[in-house]
């Protein structure tokens, strides 16, 4: 395979200590001897491949499996007796649940799905390191904002970021890329030989693969509050305007563990980013100064929408900059404004959003390294012994107290028959097992009716 511009970057994600080589259908780090596959071209950069492809074939699998269980669902409904306007409703849905999973299913080929039989349930019960904010769901409806619903937001985002980041960027990476757009337009309005889109999800990735490469790709919409029966389900055709320039790269890694030699940047955008991920500010200024040449230039677009729970880690616009300057950024410019958020042609939902702009200059390096987003050793190093943790012994007691609830169920026994006997075995009191034994069974159906037809 021949070697990319952005060969000459990158770096192990694994051991952070050596550069990649191609070899085959592999990039190869000459310490460790990790070995990182491309998919459809696109290199696999996470610090443990095999895993990051196992995770993404359970949602896979997880997605393929709902959208049959939504077919299903539409199915049992038509064949009862319904008003022809319902019905005409539940056929386009029917039909583009159907359709929906072939087109996915072609799109994301390159993951090398194997099905096997009980996977939604083996899926419920191991469920995934990713976090659910992170599945092959997350931001699908950006590919349509991106490519085909219009150019207002496009535009916009397009002429606030490009402002911030100023000209004469070389070498420009772009963090949580999604669907594209933004890097696409940046690459095409500058001059830089070398703009990378980084992201995790390979629904859109290699979507936006196909699209910059100047393809059409073909996906429903189904829009959040549809206008009416046409608009449940929409066909789209999603195209750029034209084929991407050379020299726009596209890359699945962890933008925490970033597969790249320090200072290969002189441009850093994280759009839509640090409002959504599991990492406080502080640690991903560091990880951004660590990526940033002397002078290169951090441009954060978003709306600080941070996703912590303890309030500390919540910051408002004025703590913004005492934690940039910390990290060893000087900040150029803070920019809100007024923009137009996902307003598809089909749906009722818009909305507006206040977006926060800033463009932090690196000064000096970090004063110390970026915080870890590692895992315990047991799990890093697979031959040790798993550590019997206060979280994992209760999980492990909440599983077996919930397992052994459901095996009572056999078809005779009722609810008031189940609180009993979680009340006499001492697990809750009465008043309270009533509650938790209703709850947990009303919630195992909710997630039932959703995707499928009652019984």
């Amino acid at each position: 395979m021949a070697a990319s511009p952005l060969d000459v970057l990158l770096q192990c994600p694994a051991c952070r200590a050596a550069p990649l080589s191609r070899r085959a259908e592999f990039l190869v780090c000459g310490s460790c001897s990790s070995r990182y596959p491309t998919l459809a071209g696109i290199p696999w950069l996470f610090a443990d491949p095999d895993r990051a492809l196992g995770e993404w074939r359970n949602r896979l699998t997880l997605y393929l499996e709902e959208f049959g269980a939504a077919t299903r669902g539409a199915e049992a409904d038509l064949a009862e007796s319904i008003r022809p306007t319902t019905r005409a409703r539940l056929t386009r849905l029917r039909d583009a649940y159907r359709a929906q999973s072939r087109l996915v299913a072609a799109l994301l080929q390159p993951l090398n799905l194997v099905t096997m039989p009980l996977a939604q349930a083996a899926q419920q019960a191991f469920a995934s390191r990713l976090p659910m904010g992170q599945d092959l769901h997350s931001y699908y409806a950006n590919l349509h904002r991106d490519w085909v619903w219009g150019t207002e937001e496009n535009e916009q985002s397009l002429a606030l970021v490009a402002a911030a980041l100023g000209a004469g960027r070389e070498r420009v990476l772009v963090l949580g890329a999604g669907a594209c757009r933004l890097s696409f337009d940046l690459h095409q309005q500058a001059s830089n030989p070398l703009t990378i889109a980084l992201d995790i999800n390979p629904l859109l990735l290699f979507a936006a693969q196909q699209i910059i490469a100047g393809q059409s790709v073909a996906l429903f919409e189904f829009p959040l509050a549809p206008r009416g029966i046409e608009d449940v389900a929409v066909e789209r055709q999603l195209r750029a305007p034209a084929a991407a320039r050379a020299g726009l790269e596209l890359l699945f890694a962890d933008a925490w563990q970033a597969p790249f030699a320090p200072q290969s940047f002189d441009g850093v955008i994280t759009p839509w980013l640090v409002d959504i991920v599991d990492l406080d500010f502080a640690s991903i200024a560091m990880h951004v100064n660590r990526l940033l040449v002397p002078g290169g230039r951090w441009v954060n677009f978003g709306s600080l929408a941070f996703p912590w729970r303890r309030p500390a880690l919540r910051l408002s616009r004025e703590e913004l900059e005492p934690v940039l300057v910390e990290a060893g950024f000087k900040v150029d410019s803070v920019h809100e404004q007024n923009l137009p958020y996902m307003h598809s042609p089909a749906s009722r939902h818009s909305r507006r959003e206040q977006v926060l702009v800033f463009a932090a200059d690196k000064q000096k390096r970090a004063p110390r390294e970026p915080a870890a987003t590692g895992l315990p050793p047991w799990l890093s190093t697979h031959s040790l012994p798993i550590v019997r943790s206060p979280s994992l012994i209760t999980a492990t007691d909440a599983s077996r107290i919930q397992g052994v609830l459901l095996a009572l169920i056999d078809g005779r026994r009722s609810v008031n028959d189940l609180v009993q006997i979680v009340s006499e075995q001492g697990l809750l009191p009465a008043d309270q097992a009533r509650s938790a034994v209703c709850g947990l069974l009303e919630r195992l159906h909710g997630s039932s009716e959703r995707w499928s037809a009652a019984t």
